[in-house]
């Protein structure tokens, strides 16, 4: 853990400051003029500039209704020619760009934060090449990661990276946010998928390092700056990813737990008895269930006989059924005698598998429907994990006793059905709820705050109390959702200042003027 005292030099070295404020607008960044709407015209027609208020709303406004910006136009450029030319003009003139893709993140990343010029990936969506030999695709940025699933598939091959946003978010935007996911425990993170990419500088210049070589040692690893980078180095135009084989066997168990840390023995016997056929090992807290299965349209309980406060869904990916169905059963026999498993199924078909899966992918949207969420996306040891949560719990009660309970729902509590969808019913625990799961395989928890409403008194509650818990209990204060404008501020607790000088510098060397999805990543200049 990390000294209280060492913690309060970092942060004030480092200006850190509460998350999720709104900094003032930049003066030095210019306002878009007709003259600037002219030219964007010239460059991608009529149908690739959007100025009309109504078609700009999505485009200002994240999927949560947490973050809403006020920019005049949104470009959507169809090739890396245009994005340059684009990206130049608006570096000349000194107008703030923020690159968009899916929009599905959750830390505002990618909505304008005043009005700077939102430059969209939408119309670059082709599939540029795929080596079946190899496993290599080369696509540009505003493909769908389920399209592009669904292309690889045909070749027997699967995308190394599965997201409850699937449908709608973009490989770029993945690439950019260094997307983790539901199998990072399986395939790894972008930082080893990626083989090259392709991205346009601030000054319009394009960085051609679209390699699909898995091996290429000649100087510094540039793209590795990108990942991650959230569009503030440059805006990524292509991606050069490499496909794993698609797996010919898939089986997904849901069990129940007594405890947390029985959560982690399992977790250990897993990695042991089924080795390199176990692909994804989560956890959600039984308020993470209650809500979804109250709020979450189509969600049933796979345990509907069994209160447990923990639930795992354990999933295996191989080549071989007969292998890897014997493993998993012998896993499940040896788990559930001991009694580290009190109650568990296993998916006989497709359909059952989804429907485990549609409980841990949908507890985002489940949240949303209840009402404002504040989510927290960190990582740490995993002994640590979920004591971050009761510990919110306890400290929210204090703070107010008649909306929030200090600990999780009795085991008699209704869960409501099978995917009600309404969040009116006064059965539906206190207003504030404070729910836990996330990647026990690879150390992420997401915690989660649900309220009727964002309010700044309980924000005040809740930040920075849980950055600086993380920082105690060395974690990073984003495993996968990146810094945003939400979490800029607060890298402090996560990175020294030396580190911090040594991003501003390659921020400066690469965006001069700074215009690159500016007021995000690192925290504002002292």
């Amino acid at each position: 853990m990390l000294p209280i005292r060492r913690l309060a030099a970092v942060v004030r070295r480092t200006g850190v400051r509460l998350a999720s404020g709104v900094p003032e607008r930049d003066v030095r960044f210019a306002t878009v003029q007709d003259a600037d709407l002219r030219f964007f015209e010239s460059v991608l027609g009529q149908g690739g500039v959007v100025t009309d208020p109504h078609e700009l709303a999505p485009f200002n406004k994240d999927w949560m209704g947490k973050y809403q910006g006020a920019s005049r136009v949104a470009l959507k450029p169809r090739s890396t020619e245009q994005v340059s030319a684009l990206l130049r003009h608006c570096n000349e003139r000194r107008l703030a760009v923020v690159p968009q893709g899916g929009n599905t993140g959750l830390v505002g990343g990618s909505v304008p934060v005043h009005d700077e010029v939102v430059v969209s990936t939408a119309a670059m969506n082709q599939v540029l090449s795929f080596d079946a030999v190899s496993g290599t695709l080369t696509a540009q940025a505003g493909c769908i990661l389920e399209s592009l699933d669904n292309h690889v598939a045909e070749h027997g091959y699967c995308m190394p990276l599965e997201l409850g946003a699937k449908g709608s978010c973009h490989i770029g935007g993945n690439v950019a946010t260094n997307a983790g996911g539901l199998r990072l425990l399986h395939y790894g993170s972008l930082h080893g998928s990626v083989l090259g990419l392709e991205a346009v500088l601030a000054d319009g210049r394009v960085l051609d390092l679209l390699s699909t070589l898995r091996k290429d040692n000649t100087g510094y690893d540039l793209k590795q700056l990108f990942i991650g980078s959230e569009g503030s180095l440059g805006l990524i135009t292509a991606v050069a990813i490499h496909c794993p084989p698609r797996p010919l066997s898939v089986n997904v168990s849901y069990l129940a737990v007594p405890s947390f840390e029985v959560a982690q023995q399992v977790f250990v016997r897993a990695k042991r008895d089924l080795g390199e056929v176990l692909s994804a090992f989560e956890f959600l807290d039984r308020e993470s269930l209650l809500i979804t299965l109250r709020n979450l349209p189509g969600a049933k309980d796979p345990l509907p006989a069994c209160q447990a406060p923990f639930y795992l869904v354990v999933e295996t990916s191989g080549s071989n059924a007969a292998h890897d169905g014997e493993k998993l059963e012998r896993f499940l026999e040896d788990v559930m005698g001991e009694g580290l498993v009190i109650d568990g199924v296993l998916a006989q078909d497709g359909t059952q598998a989804r429907q485990m899966w549609h409980i841990r992918e949908g507890i985002t949207e489940a949240l949303r429907h209840r009402g404002a969420i504040y989510k927290y996306d960190v990582s740490m040891p995993i002994h640590a994990m979920y004591q971050l949560v009761e510990d919110m719990r306890e400290r929210l009660a204090s703070a107010f006793p008649q909306q929030a309970a200090a600990v999780g729902p009795p085991p008699s509590e209704d869960s409501g059905g099978s995917g009600s969808g309404s969040s009116s019913s006064s059965r539906d625990g206190p207003p504030i709820r404070v729910a836990g799961y996330g990647h026990l395989g690879d150390g992420n928890l997401h915690l989660n705050i649900s309220a009727p409403a964002y309010d700044e008194a309980l924000r005040h509650q809740i930040e920075p109390f849980v950055y600086e818990w993380t920082a105690q209990h060395r974690g990073s204060v984003s495993a996968e959702h990146g810094l945003g404008l939400m979490k800029a501020g607060c890298i402090g607790y996560s990175k020294p200042p030396a580190a911090i000088q040594l991003m501003r510098q390659i921020k400066a060397a690469l965006d001069p003027k700074g215009i690159m999805n500016p007021y995000k990543v690192l925290p504002p200049p002292e």
